[in-house]
């Protein structure tokens, strides 16, 4: 059984359609790229797969739980970091992720937390103010809050956004290990990541998936390999479609 199932996944705001008719699954030890331009629809999709926005048409589930009629049973296995990693700032990195350990009733949360600021990196900030820290490692207390209960499923929303260079090949090394017996989804605008991390990769643009395959597939798909050259022809067709098999 998927770890992920998205089944005809549509939403829209008013007169926009920002999701429409999103389909994919995705197994234990899959690292998925979720690919596409601003405003493609990343975020929305997203929130429905992990039940904090309602689908108007469609379903999806955790593990086998619907997201909608068994949403706490599928947030069990759901670690979830959304863009802007949101948190309480008047907290310490370590008071929050006691609070987000003794809300999941987690059996061990001291060691749980001592655990995750090891596994982030957050050793040496464990004792400051949210608010205090720059924005990389306000990304970092995101990305923690997810992994802090050892999910199966892991959907993180621009994990690397505001990161430096080293921070970012960290959590792209990160991604990639955990990805390793879990299922990782983390949605990116950026090519150099998905290449450096991803077993496969999902390009969405106007609310649809408009292609679906390994890095090396979908490489392959341009004459010389390159998958920025095919990102473009496949979201930008009027431009630049010569400029790739099809």
């Amino acid at each position: 059984m998927p770890l992920i199932e998205a089944h005809h996944l549509s939403k829209s705001y008013g007169a926009l359609r920002a999701v429409r008719d999103v389909s994919f699954s995705v197994d234990r030890g899959e690292v998925v790229g979720f690919l596409g331009p601003n405003g493609a629809g990343k975020s929305t999709t997203m929130k429905m797969l992990t039940g904090h926005l309602r689908a108007d048409a469609g379903s999806a589930h955790i593990a086998g739980f619907d997201v909608a009629d068994e949403a706490v049973r599928a947030k069990q296995h759901l670690g979830y970091s959304p863009e802007g990693a949101p948190a309480y700032g008047e907290m310490t990195v370590r008071e929050f992720l006691r609070f987000a350990a003794d809300l999941r009733g987690l059996a061990d949360p001291a060691e749980s937390v001592r655990r995750t600021l090891a596994l982030c990196r957050l050793e040496e900030v464990a004792a400051q103010g949210i608010d205090t820290l720059s924005k990389g490692y306000r990304m970092r207390v995101g990305f923690a809050q997810a992994v802090l209960h050892d999910p199966e499923v892991l959907i993180l929303d621009e994990p690397t956004d505001g990161l430096d260079p080293n921070q970012k090949h960290e959590v792209r090394g990160l991604i990639k290990r955990l990805g390793e017996n879990k299922v990782v989804i983390f949605s990116t605008h950026i090519l150099e990541e998905v290449e450096a991390a991803c077993s496969r990769v999902i390009i969405i643009d106007r609310g649809r998936i408009v292609a679906s395959g390994t890095p090396a597939e979908l490489k392959a798909r341009s004459p010389e390999g390159k998958l920025d050259e095919v990102f473009r022809a496949i979201t930008l067709p009027d431009t630049v479609k010569h400029e790739v098999r099809t």
